[in-house]
């Protein structure tokens, strides 16, 4: 119940919200269609040093739509890509970074169209309200994880010297260990069903694809118990062997 009073008057504001931005978004787009492209881009440029992001990209859009071909064409659309990103809209977001790099594949600002390709599937995988709430969204589907992971990889293999690259590989192993727990989750799922030899092909893949990250120790633990539930001595005995010399503290050895 109490969640029902807190969230009610949340969802009523929400309401009035998108009926204010309904009301809003009609007004700015009379407005819009009167500038000309300079002041279209200032308008759009103040909105953004506001915070106001939206309506920055309801300015950018427009002038894109306008002026495609204008001296001002190629900033509209990197401008447009963040406040896109800013405001939320993963999949405008993404449709405009696919457009500039397919338009500009040798513009020198492609590294940072990969590189927000790359934060805006890394948003899209969390979900703030639950986070909120504090439930565990470990094993909710890693899809977009590992398009982010793939972005950034691909930024860092074509543009190393990017100013962005060094980020991106702080993320790349903040991703890696999110994909790694996944699997560890769907392994415990596995072994809750006596799916022995499944969870330990999911112990056995955190191996080989994620060796560097923080979920090793639980995927060794997970191979032996497994391998000691179907008899595989020997499989066991190995697993128990990498465990101990890389993780001698372990609490499961004892």
């Amino acid at each position: 119940m109490k969640i029902t009073r807190c969230i009610a008057p949340l969802v009523f504001g929400a309401i009035v919200s998108l009926a204010g931005c309904s009301s809003s978004d009609k007004e700015a787009q009379v407005v819009n269609a009167n500038l000309d492209a300079q002041s279209l881009y200032d308008r759009a440029r103040e909105s953004m040093e506001n915070g106001n992001f939206a309506a920055a990209a309801a300015s950018l859009s427009a002038l894109d739509s306008r002026f495609p071909f204008g001296p001002l064409s190629h900033q509209v659309q990197l401008d447009l890509i963040y406040s896109y990103y800013k405001s939320g809209k993963s999949d405008q977001t993404l449709a405009t970074i696919d457009r500039f790099i397919r338009l500009n594949p040798n513009h020198a600002d492609v590294d940072y169209a990969f590189y927000m390709r790359g934060l805006t599937n890394m948003e899209a995988d969390n979900n703030l309200f639950q986070e909120m709430v504090g439930i565990d969204n470990t094993d909710r589907d890693p899809t977009k994880s590992k398009q982010a992971f793939d972005d950034f990889r691909r930024l860092i293999q074509q543009y190393p010297d990017s100013k962005y690259a060094a980020d991106a590989r702080q993320r790349m192993v903040f991703i890696k260990n999110r994909l790694a727990k996944y699997e560890v989750a769907i392994a415990r799922f596995y072994m809750r069903r006596e799916a022995y030899i499944a969870a330990a092909n999911r112990g056995k893949y955190i191996l080989e694809h994620y060796p560097d990250s923080n979920q090793v120790q639980q995927a060794l633990e997970i191979m032996v118990e497994c391998y000691d539930q179907l008899e595989l001595t020997d499989l066991k005995d190995n697993a128990m062997k990498t465990l101990k010399l890389n993780f001698p503290n372990s609490e499961f050895i004892s």
